[in-house]
C-alpha cells in the first residue's frame, strides 16, 4: 500500500492498528513483538520506520524505548480511518452471516463493534456485541433487534451492550470496557470509532 509515496508494509500496518487502538497503553518493540508474534529485531525496525513516517511516537524510558500512536498527527488519523474502514470489508468466514445481519443497525447506531471470543475462534457460544447509538433511536434498534432475532439466520444468541457516545467517554478508563474499545472488529462507521479512541486517549 502506497500513501503518497510512503510504502507500508502488512507487519507495519499490524503494529500501526494494535497500538492505535490501545490508547492508554505504550509498548517496547518487544512486547509489540510477542504480541503480535513477529520477530524483535524486525519490530524495532519498523517500529523506528513507523515514527520517521510519522505514525507512532517514541519515548525513552529508563532502558528502553516505547511507542504510541501519533494521536496529534491528522494525517495520520486519516490513515487509521482507511485502513479500519478496509479491515471491516474483510469479514472472516465464521461471521460473515453474523455481519450480514448487523449491518441492519447502521443507519440508526453511530459505531458497531463485535468483540469477545467470536472475533478470535469460530467456536464461540454467543456474539458480543457493541452498538453506540443516541436514545432516540432506541425504538429503531428494538425493532431491528426483533428482526434479526426473527430472522433466525445466526445460531447463537446475540449479546448487546447497548450505550452513548457519552457513555463511552464516562467508561473509558474500566479495564472491560477498555478491552471492549481495543479487542474488537469493527462493523459500522471507521471515522466515528478513529474519533472516539482519540477522544479516549486525552
Amino acid at each position: 500500500m502506497a500513501v503518497h509515496g510512503i510504502q507500508f508494509t502488512k507487519i507495519e500496518i499490524q503494529i500501526t492498528s494494535y497500538l492505535f487502538k490501545h490508547y492508554n497503553d505504550k509498548y517496547n518493540a518487544r512486547q509489540l513483538a510477542r504480541i503480535l508474534k513477529i520477530n524483535h529485531a524486525h519490530a524495532n525496525k519498523l517500529c523506528h520506520l513507523l515514527v520517521l513516517k510519522k505514525l507512532l511516537k517514541k519515548e525513552e524510558m529508563v532502558s528502553s524505548i516505547f511507542f504510541s500512536f501519533d494521536y496529534g498527527n491528522t494525517l495520520a488519523l486519516k490513515f487509521m480511518e482507511y485502513i479500519l474502514s478496509m479491515e471491516s470489508l474483510q469479514t472472516p468466514k465464521h461471521l460473515a452471516v453474523v455481519l450480514h445481519a448487523l449491518k441492519k443497525f447502521n443507519p440508526s447506531i453511530e459505531l458497531g463493534l463485535i468483540f469477545g471470543s467470536s472475533i478470535k475462534s469460530n467456536a464461540f457460544n454467543d456474539v458480543d456485541v457493541l452498538l453506540v447509538y443516541e436514545n432516540k433511536n432506541a425504538k429503531k434498534v428494538r425493532v431491528i433487534k426483533d428482526e434479526i432475532r426473527k430472522s433466525q439466520l445466526i445460531e447463537q444468541p446475540i449479546r448487546y451492550v447497548e450505550i452513548t457516545e457519552k457513555d463511552i467517554y464516562l467508561n473509558k478508563e474500566e479495564r472491560v470496557f477498555y478491552n471492549i474499545l481495543t479487542e474488537n472488529l469493527l462493523f459500522y462507521n471507521a471515522e466515528k470509532y478513529v474519533e472516539v479512541i482519540r477522544r479516549c486517549h486525552k
